[in-house]
């Protein structure tokens, strides 16, 4: 029997779906391998706060204002593993709201994020992530924060990518009234 197109199309496409392992009436029921996830943070510079970026004590004048160390790169970094692995954001699981987290260590949050992204079955894969602020000039130091992030997450540290751009002197951010950082980062399924 010679079918017409359109009927053969649709039937060689239900048989490359089942091939696949996919009901050809819907999304994959194939288990996924990895994941991806991204993250963002933006906190205000200030007097009489530390610099902390990505664990990283940064020689400088002012530092980010935030309920907990402020440390901007963390929380991004935080962020986009949380939602790689399907999980609440960094607000929902500890909130600004909790004086548990007053002035903590974002080092700390980071880890608690890690146990949880384990207990959901993955593990950190890689991460990239882009630093943005206009000062203080980051260049010498995406080095060690790409070491304090590796480090902190078990990764090696060619798995973890740090760039800093300014935002050419463009809005708050270029303005030098804050740092913000946006990373993405991909989890494996554990086997």
């Amino acid at each position: 029997m010679i079918w017409p197109t359109a009927e053969r199309n649709v039937t060689a496409a239900a048989l490359s779906c089942e091939r696949r392992g996919q009901n050809s009436n819907g999304p994959a029921i194939v288990a996924t391998t990895f994941r991806v996830g991204v993250g963002y943070d933006i906190h205000r510079l200030a007097e009489d706060r530390r610099l902390v970026l990505g664990g990283v004590q940064i020689d400088f004048p002012l530092g980010l204002t935030g309920h907990s160390d402020g440390d901007a790169v963390l929380h991004a970094v935080t962020d986009a593993l949380l939602g790689a692995a399907g999980l609440p954001d960094i607000g929902d699981l500890f909130p600004d709201t909790d004086p548990a987290y007053q002035d903590i260590d974002s080092r700390k949050l980071l880890a608690a994020a890690i146990d949880k992204v384990t207990e959901a079955g993955y593990s950190p894969n890689n991460i990239d992530l882009i630093v943005h602020a206009e000062q203080p000039r980051l260049s010498q130091h995406k080095r060690a924060i790409a070491a304090s992030i590796a480090a902190l997450t078990g990764l090696d540290p060619s798995a973890v990518s740090v760039k800093a751009k300014t935002n050419e002197g463009l809005g708050p951010l270029g303005h030098a009234d804050g740092i913000a950082c946006t990373a993405i980062t991909t989890v494996v399924r554990d086997h």
